[in-house]
This record gives C-alpha cells, structure tokens and sequence, in this order.
C-alpha cells in the first residue's frame, strides 16, 4: 500500500492538468470575453475562496498552480494566495479555504478551473472522510480502486488520502493483480502466480478471490495479499481465519458491493483493508464558490 498522509501533492501531474482544464475554458485563442471586456488590465482585488457546504478540502496547491498559469497566458503578476484552511481539514458552511490577492483579471480568469478541481478533490475528500470515520478503531483501512477519471488519478489518490484513506497500486504497472480473467486464461490462481513471479520477480502480487478454498490455493502459492471479493460475512470470516492460522502474515481485503451500512461488520471479520470503487467513481463534489471582497 502507499499511505504517506498528506504528503506528495502530484505537482507535475496537477501541472499538465491545468494546463488542460485552461485551454478547454478559453478556447484556441487564450480568451475570457467577458472578463477581458469588463475589467480594466491594472485593477487588484482580493478574493475569498469559501465553502459552500461542510466537507473536507482537498487540492489547496491547485490555486497557486491555476493562477500562475493564467498569469503567464494574459500577462500580469501572480496573485498572492493565503491559506487558511489547508488540504484534509474539515470544513463548515462558510469556511474560508484561501484568500487571493492580485490582477482581477487573473483571479476571475482562474475562478472556475480552480474550483471545479478543488471542488471536485475535496468530494473525494470528504467522501472518504466518512468510510475512515466508519472504519475507526477495527484496523481495517479503507483503500482506492483504479476507478479514477481518467487523467486525475494521481489527484484524486492524493485527494483519498486527505480523507484518511489509503492508496492501493497507482496503476497496473506497480503491482500485479491477478483477477478472474488472469485465472481463467492462465488455467488456474497458482498457475498465474508462478507466471507472473516468473516475469516480474520483484512485483508485489496480490491475487483475488471468491472462496476459503482459492485463498488458500493463493497463500500455498506464495501470495501473501489476498483479496476476498464479494463474498458474505460468513465465508469472509472463515477466510480470514484460515488465511491467519496459516503460519506466514497475509495483508487481506474485502472488496466488492461494500455500503457504509456494512463497512463496520466486514472490517471486524480481521480484515486489513475494505476497498470502495466510489471513492473516485461517484463522490459528489463538495460546492465551493470565489467571491470578490468588497
């Protein structure tokens, strides 16, 4: 797993992002009609960046990064930014997140791509703030999927673990999965572990399974993760006990179907981990707003 709290905010990839998000919002020849129409080229105002609705924030260095952007394309100074609520606080109603100070032009040329990425990194924030809160005190972690809108991977991991979560393989090249469909071609669970351990011999490997019998036939196979998907909690708890009298430590995961209705009963079957696509696929955002200071 990769779980380094709030540290490695993916710079580079926040970097090609805005970049993206900025040439969709001002079309092929660099332009904001209205703002460049209305707001004189030498005016500074300072600008609040509020929450709208409680939740926690994730993507706090998206603004200096989209402003800087803006700035370099139309030409002016980087607006200054002053952050008051940094990246995995909880937030209320009416929270300030960051003030900005700077060209207006700029900051109203900015606002939406800003806010449409914290908006959206502070959903998944706050959306996993609720499974780690569920989960909290069974040592069980909750874990991201591949699930991720594409491009915004790296973003959206970052955001999971603002919300107390826990990263799982960034793709599929850092860690081997062997599903269903890798068992079927391959003939059988030990069979493509023995493949995979024989091409990739310094990969870790974690293999899926559905019955107490293939986790073991995974564990005398050498896999020592081991995910238990969709299965109900009485043969999910016989796994884990089988798997933890089996002599060597096994990393275990729940996965498949998982509510936050039933996340507490499948974290205290022993398991390590309970993994939930949604975190990325279906967060709602969390209504952010930039509001020029008057």
């Amino acid at each position: 797993m990769s779980d380094d709290g709030l540290s490695g905010f993916p710079q580079e990839w926040a970097r090609e992002l805005v970049a993206v998000a900025l040439r969709e919002d001002l079309g092929p020849d660099g332009l904001d009609v209205t703002t460049l129409a209305t707001i004189p080229a030498d005016q500074t105002r300072t600008a609040e960046i509020v929450a709208r609705a409680p939740g926690v924030v994730a993507g706090v260095p998206v603004i200096g990064l989209v402003l800087a952007a803006v700035a370099e394309q139309i030409g002016g100074e980087v607006p200054t930014v002053e952050v008051v609520n940094d990246d995995g606080a909880r937030l209320e109603r009416g929270d300030v997140i960051a003030s900005v100070t700077g060209p207006t032009q700029v900051v109203l040329v900015a606002e939406r791509t800003i806010l449409n990425l914290l908006s959206r990194l502070s959903g998944v924030a706050t959306h996993t703030r609720r499974w780690a809160d569920a989960l909290e005190g069974t040592g069980a972690m909750v874990l991201d999927t591949r699930k991720t809108t594409p491009g915004m991977r790296w973003l959206e991991k970052y955001a999971v673990r603002c919300g107390g979560g826990t990263n799982k393989r960034m793709g599929l090249y850092d860690v081997a999965m062997i599903k269903d469909n890798h068992k079927l071609a391959a003939g059988s669970v030990a069979a493509a572990y023995a493949l995979v351990r024989e091409r990739f011999p310094d990969v870790d490997v974690q293999v899926e399974v559905t019955t107490p019998a293939e986790a073991q036939e995974a564990y005398d196979a050498g896999a020592r993760f081991v995910m238990c998907d969709n299965m109900d909690l009485d043969v999910l708890r016989e796994t884990v006990e089988l798997l933890r009298a089996a002599g060597e430590p096994v990393e275990i995961e729940a996965t498949g179907g998982m509510t936050l209705e039933v996340a507490r009963d499948y974290a205290e079957t022993g398991v390590d981990f309970i993994s939930v696509g949604g975190l990325t696929h279906s967060s709602p955002i969390v209504d952010i707003a930039l509001d020029l200071v008057d």
